[in-house]
């Protein structure tokens, strides 16, 4: 079974609104363990605007199921990641001011930054993964640096799924071919959601992981959190 990590960014963006703990994310990532979620995924970015630093810090002692942080390698963001040895990094290519992550990296342009980073992760004992395209020589050079995994950023997928799911579904497949063939292990995220994620996962092989934040956070405005969750793993059953 493909496991769900669920994003908690968007209920550190509605804490912080208002300041204070309320929802406290802790708790709440608690519970959505407890609700059945095979892992918790966190993007800090410098400004601290959902995720703190803090919150980090708070939840690797606590969480009993994989541990995801991702976000971009600056120097800062290195050093939290050594400092709390999450189960998994993943590293995307966000410059500091972007609203939510939006492409792939060019894994050959940044071959030698990648694998120095991706080095001293492995060292500490940390699984990788990169933030990719579809592109299938994108994808040999990711292997190239020494990641464990790759996660395919499906924003794209799920843009034109009510058009042409055939279509849209089709270079991913593709791409998990050629993850396969590389030796990586395959993830996948953004914009994945309750109508779109049974298609992906029947359609991409050896799809290990889906990390779900926005979509699944706003389905349980309306459905609650523990059956929204049920809901995702229903999809990936």
């Amino acid at each position: 079974m493909t496991r769900l990590s669920v994003n908690i960014n968007k209920l550190a963006t509605l804490r912080n609104a208002r300041g204070g703990d309320n929802p406290d994310v802790v708790r709440m990532a608690l519970d959505i363990e407890r609700f059945g979620a095979q892992g918790i995924t966190v993007h800090p970015r410098p400004d601290e605007r959902h995720i703190r630093r803090s919150d980090v810090l708070a939840l690797r002692p606590v969480l009993t199921t994989e541990f995801n942080i991702e976000g971009y390698p600056s120097d800062d963001f290195v050093t939290l990641v050594l400092a709390v040895k999450p189960g998994q990094v993943t590293l995307v290519p966000d410059p500091p001011g972007v609203l939510t992550s939006n492409a792939g990296w060019d894994a050959r342009a940044n071959k030698t930054f990648l694998k120095e980073v991706i080095a001293r992760f492995t060292g500490a004992g940390i699984r990788t993964s990169i933030f990719m395209g579809t592109d299938r020589e994108q994808i040999g050079h990711a292997a190239d640096t020494g990641t464990d995994r790759i996660e395919l950023y499906t924003e794209p997928y799920a843009a034109n799924y009510r058009l042409d799911r055939a279509a849209a579904v089709a270079p991913f497949t593709g791409a998990a071919e050629r993850a396969s063939a590389m030796g990586l292990g395959l993830n996948a995220g953004h914009d994945l959601d309750r109508t779109n994620l049974a298609y992906f996962k029947a359609n991409v092989p050896g799809l290990l992981e889906v990390s779900i934040g926005h979509a699944l956070i706003c389905d349980a405005l309306t459905f609650g959190l523990e059956n929204t969750v049920q809901l995702y793993l229903r999809e990936l059953r």
